[in-house]
């Protein structure tokens, strides 16, 4: 799965732990701000019936390969349209033009790769499923061969080691079963959940995912956009803003969330970085019953390791910190036991 900011890959053991606490019997488990799906297509590993949401193309493209998509229904008609596209000759396009020429995400030989089998798929008219599918295919594809830090806010001065790879297309793991993928702002969507447990993992400051990921957005949607700025950003970054990026907006969206939510269990994740504290989100929840807190420390994410970069590229300085503390909280009416793992 592609790197992220905000990534859960080394909390799935203590989510799984909380879920499994919650619902020893199984159950429906809504994931409101789903990202990489990393979590879900977990959840779905372990036998829950999973639905997971994220308001962006990206993140919903992910879901519903990971999620939603039926690994038995799909994988030979996949492994196939995949191996066609693995054919296909390159050709630069607008991808390679704005983000391999004019920015350096991706080096132009892979931008033409990128361009071509993005085309083509564009051609095939393929269920939206499979559709979906070659597209996480592609994404994850690109983003082996990048050049950046981890996110789409900079690149490399020079080209990483891995962007002089060359582009390759792999059949995404994809298990059997199906789940629920849905594209919807989640204070919109909130009171039309119904789950056994929701697990809330929202944006917590002013870095945008969009931002981040605008070239995953405009990968998937092919919409060609209008761009700005050194990261070539796609222009609706400045528009398509949300409340969770705003100081003065996430405490009054989150209560919405928590109230809105049809379900007895919810779990919260949440990095000591965000606009909201510690006291305030138990206050918040609260409402809705006891809640437990786990602090697990972590590593920051790569680009934070990595050091700051100006939008060229280039190394301009050191951040304060290399660690953070996720907190899970867990509203429950059982008791549940979570290794605070370091």
């Amino acid at each position: 799965m592609i790197k992220y900011i905000g990534s859960k890959r080394a909390l799935i053991e203590p989510i799984l732990t909380a879920v499994r606490g919650a619902l020893p019997q199984g159950g429906r488990v809504c994931d409101l701000f789903s990202g990489t799906a990393r979590v879900g297509r977990a959840l779905k590993a372990d036998g829950f019936d999973v639905w997971s949401n994220d308001l962006n193309a990206y993140a919903h493209v992910l879901a519903a390969t990971y999620v939603q998509a039926d690994a038995g229904h799909w994988r030979e008609r996949a492994a196939q349209v995949i191996a066609e596209l693995a054919d296909v000759k390159p050709e630069a396009g607008w991808f390679t033009r704005t983000f391999c020429e004019q920015a350096r995400y991706v080096h132009p030989d892979n931008g033409a790769r990128i361009d071509a089998v993005r085309e083509r798929i564009a051609a095939m008219a393929l269920e939206p499923e499979l559709e979906a599918i070659a597209l996480t295919s592609l994404m994850e594809a690109a983003d082996r061969v990048d050049s950046t830090a981890g996110v789409q806010m900079a690149y490399m001065k020079a080209w990483a080691p891995r962007a002089l790879k060359p582009l390759a297309l792999r059949l995404p793991d994809m298990l059997p079963g199906t789940g629920r993928a849905t594209r919807a702002d989640a204070v919109e969507l909130a009171a039309e959940v119904e789950a056994d447990l929701v697990y809330l993992d929202p944006p917590y400051n002013q870095h945008s995912y969009l931002g981040n990921y605008h070239v995953w957005e405009s990968l998937v949607l092919w919409d060609k956009p209008e761009t700005y700025g050194v990261a070539n950003k796609r222009v609706d970054v400045k528009t398509r803003k949300s409340a969770f990026n705003r100081r003065g907006e996430i405490g009054p969206a989150m209560e919405a969330v928590i109230r809105d939510l049809k379900a007895p269990n919810l779990i919260v994740s949440f990095n000591d970085e965000g606009y909201l504290s510690r006291d305030q989100l138990v206050d918040m929840l609260s409402a809705r019953g006891h809640v437990s807190v786990v602090e697990i420390a972590r590593p920051r994410y790569v680009g934070a390791r990595i050091g700051i970069h100006n939008r060229k590229g280039e190394k301009v300085g050191q951040v304060g910190r290399l660690r953070n503390v996720e907190h899970l909280f867990i509203v429950t009416d059982r008791r549940i036991e979570v290794a605070a793992a370091a």
